[in-house]
């Protein structure tokens, strides 16, 4: 596997971004926060992370090659979606809620994770994108589907031990 260049956080109502900074911080991977300007994308951020790479080299060696970027886009359907694939390298990693922004990560040869710690690979993401389709037809008719399951203790606990592994 490539050696991961960024982390990049989808992070409009991102729940794990404290857990995914958390990652970063132990793997040495800079991180890349993408969101629209409604959102206050600093609050998950420690005063003391180095917000640029300038600052992350005169950092101790347990913290050396991390540090933060905040990536203000405009509010808009899918703006920080479209942000974020035009960045992204092979190796890269992106935390995300969106399948459409998952196939088109894995389509670019990074990774992508979803807040409740899955995975998403090639060999699903069709099936994936094909279930979200259909299941918007039947909300345009007028129907019903299920909505997510409550967000709990062990969704977190399996974003993070998926995000460590990815970031190895």
């Amino acid at each position: 596997m490539l050696a991961v260049r960024t982390l990049y956080i989808d992070g409009d109502a991102c729940p794990v971004t404290r857990e995914a900074l958390a990652c970063a911080r132990r793997a040495r991977v800079p991180v890349v926060i993408v969101g629209n300007t409604t959102q206050n994308l600093a609050r998950r951020i420690r005063r003391d992370d180095p917000r640029d790479v300038e600052h992350a080299r005169g950092r101790d060696a347990t913290h050396a090659g991390f540090w933060i970027e905040l990536l203000d886009v405009s509010v808009g359907a899918d703006s920080a979606d479209f942000a974020i694939v035009e960045r992204l390298r092979p190796g890269d990693v992106v935390v995300t809620q969106d399948i459409g922004l998952a196939s088109m990560v894995l389509g670019r040869g990074a990774a992508a994770i979803g807040v409740r710690g899955r995975v998403y690979s090639q060999a699903t993401i069709d099936m994936d994108l094909f279930i979200r389709h259909e299941e918007k037809k039947v909300r345009r008719a007028g129907g019903r589907t299920r909505g997510p399951a409550a967000f709990t203790e062990e969704d977190r606990e399996r974003f993070t031990r998926n995000l460590a592994e990815l970031l190895r």
